[in-house]
Order: C-alpha cells, then structure tokens, then sequence
C-alpha cells in the first residue's frame, strides 16, 4: 500500500526507503523507535498511508494503528519491563507535532521516571464551566 507525500519522512519509514528501527508492522501501520526519545522504548506508530491528522485517516488505517498499540505496549512490557504507559498524539502543529504524518507516541514509564500524566501537558488559563462546553460541543 502505497499512497504517500514523496517528502514526507514518516512516509518513506513506513516504505522502508529510510532506514528506522523498526518493532512491530502490519498491512496498515508500521511502529519504529523514536530517534529523540522520552525513555527507552519511545515508539512511534505511523499509519502506511500519509494522513497528517486522525481525522482525514481512513477507519481501516485507525483500526491498523490501535491494533498495532496494543501489539507494541505488550511487547515493551515484556522486553523492557515497563510498569505503564503514556500513549498520546500531538495533533497539529499548536500541539508540537513535528512531522506532518500522524504518529503514535507510546512512551513506556518506570516508577520514579519523574514522568507526569497527560493532565500536566497543557494548564490553560480558559476556565468554562464543563455544562457550558458541553452546550457548545452538541448543538
């Protein structure tokens, strides 16, 4: 399955015309070590077809994508001993993301990592009543 952005790096990973290190893949997605990694066995999942956000991704590629995460954070808990996870996405470029290609983190987390939850990314100083956004999100 080739459908990808000739300058898209992740792209060329899940083709394999760069060289990652690569754990785990099946027919939809294709988990590599991240080159700057978080703790020791930070994985990146990219779907095989160049999506740059879940939402354009198409539900057979999300399929692949989850279904490798499960696939991964076994296989880290097995080889690396990790006690947990952080899996998350940064979606867009607000949100960090580096390379215009979805990707996965699955960060593997050992007690004492000094480590945080999701919950200590982001401190926004908006603070709507959860009844209010919850108006503005199903109208």
């Amino acid at each position: 399955m080739t459908n990808h952005s000739v300058a898209c790096l992740f792209c060329k990973i899940a083709d394999k015309e760069n060289e990652a290190k690569i754990i785990a893949e099946n027919d939809r997605a294709v988990a590599f070590l991240d080159i700057n990694p978080a703790a020791s066995g930070h994985t990146l999942i990219v779907p095989r077809r160049h999506s740059s956000g879940i939402g354009e991704m198409e539900e057979e590629d999300v399929l692949g994508v989850f279904r490798l995460a499960k696939e991964v954070v076994a296989k880290l808990a097995e080889k690396l001993g990790a006690e947990g996870f952080t899996i998350g996405i940064n979606h867009g470029k607000i949100a960090g993301q580096g390379v215009d290609h979805f990707h996965l983190h699955i960060i593997p987390r050992f007690a004492g990592d000094g480590g945080g939850s999701l919950h200590t990314i982001v401190k926004s100083p908006f603070k709507a009543d959860v009844s209010e956004i919850y108006e503005k999100i199903i109208e």
